[in-house]
């Protein structure tokens, strides 16, 4: 087949995908131009109500309501109300969720109240964590050891039931791999390190809103996620965190503070916690990114999560179908799974000048982004990227190596 026919060929599976594309009017509801956007695994794309809703806080809540919108416009419980509505998004029942800080800070805390959790008369002494790590997890968990007096073990996904025992305290995981885009088992490795008598952590940045996750469901402990990916939060937007209901009464915050006092404005010098996933909070809340947070989650509605992920599927196998069409052989090479079971929401193609590449697919339209030393990372956010998306990246991709050879 000649490799214009080729592309005639995919252009027109192009336009059939996107008119069966159930999800295809929620493109709609976002600001978006002629660039091709995939790097919505770094920051997602800007729902098109944010701005009128962000300016209504800034003029009228904060500009004329003042200190009466903490009670009147509903700050005070902005986190716990956000955290409801994040909740389906990642399997969740209400009253689990909380929303506040940063992903790091929200890990910190995650494992080190799981490892006081863990207990056992300080025979558990040891935090397994994620070898492929995004390096920010890695750095935490080291110092989380070193404040709990734990020896810190980085372990490949796969090998973690290998070395789970009485001695671990707590499990930090990715359910995505934010180089690779590898999806790793979180019903099993869940499983595992609850027989392992330890307790898990897990980090939802690169699958919260691009698959199921099932939190309740499968028993997991402790969560954490950022919301300006797949959650198109915006720049900076707080992050969650999931405590299981069952264990928010033995929940102990390394970060106490007067956000989730039992009684917050008793201003008391000892401290007691507040009863439930509150337990999470430390500080005044960020209101402005958090409201905006809130008015972006609005694009949901009416969207299911399996669709969501069905359409991801869709999108990356068509992705890899196009860039075997298009790329000459031998330039890139995927590190993403083949497998459905195996893969998030992203495609990662080495390629030995990866860094140069992209900066020229940018200049033609592609916006993905690049992990030193040759990743080139393509995020699929299935809420605006249609299939004609897919076959433009792929084609330019495919015109720039060549050219590039």
């Amino acid at each position: 087949m000649s490799e214009r026919s080729e592309r005639s060929e995919q252009v027109v599976r192009a336009g059939k995908l996107d008119a069966a594309d159930e999800l295809a009017g929620v493109r709609s509801r976002f600001v978006l131009d002629d660039v091709v956007y995939l790097d919505g695994n770094s920051l997602g794309a800007l729902p098109a109500h944010v701005p009128g809703r962000v300016e209504d806080v800034v003029r009228r809540q904060w500009g004329e309501l003042r200190i009466r919108s903490w009670e009147e416009s509903g700050w005070w419980t902005a986190p716990e109300r956000i955290g409801d509505r994040i909740a389906p998004l990642v399997g969740a029942a209400a009253g689990q969720i909380v929303v506040g800080d940063s992903t790091s800070v929200n890990v910190f805390k995650a494992l080190v109240a799981a490892v006081r959790m863990a207990g056992a008369g300080g025979r558990r002494d040891e935090i397994v964590v994620d070898a492929t790590t995004f390096p920010t997890d890695g750095y935490i968990a080291e110092s989380a050891a070193r404040l709990t007096g734990c020896a810190l073990r980085p372990v490949a996904p796969a090998d973690v039931p290998a070395v789970l025992g009485d001695r671990t305290a707590a499990v930090l995981l990715n359910h995505v791999d934010y180089r690779t885009g590898r999806l790793h088992d979180l019903p099993s490795l869940t499983s595992a390190i609850h027989a392992a008598g330890a307790v898990s952590v897990w980090d939802l940045c690169h699958s919260a809103g691009a698959l199921p996750v099932g939190l309740d469901e499968h028993g997991v402990d402790l969560a954490v996620g950022c919301t300006y990916k797949y959650l198109n939060g915006g720049p900076g937007s707080p992050a969650y965190f999931y405590v299981r209901r069952e264990l928010q009464d033995r929940f102990d915050s390394p970060l106490p503070g007067w956000n989730s006092h039992a009684e917050p404005f008793g201003m008391r010098a000892a401290y007691e916690p507040a009863a439930g996933a509150l337990r999470g909070r430390v500080g005044t809340p960020d209101i402005l990114s958090m409201l905006a947070l809130e008015a972006a989650l609005e694009v949901w509605e009416g969207v299911s999560v399996e669709s969501v992920r069905a359409k991801s599927l869709a999108l990356t196998d068509f992705f890899l179908e196009c860039v075997t069409s298009y790329v000459p052989e031998g330039r890139v090479e995927s590190l993403t799974p083949g497998a459905h079971a195996e893969r998030g929401s992203q495609v990662a193609l080495r390629c030995d000048d990866a860094g140069d590449v992209m900066k020229r697919l940018v200049e033609w339209g592609v916006v993905g982004d690049f992990r030193a030393p040759d990743v080139l990372r393509f995020g699929f956010t299935p809420l605006y990227v249609g299939f004609g998306d897919v076959e433009r990246a792929a084609r330019v991709l495919g015109e720039t190596v060549a050219g590039a050879a």
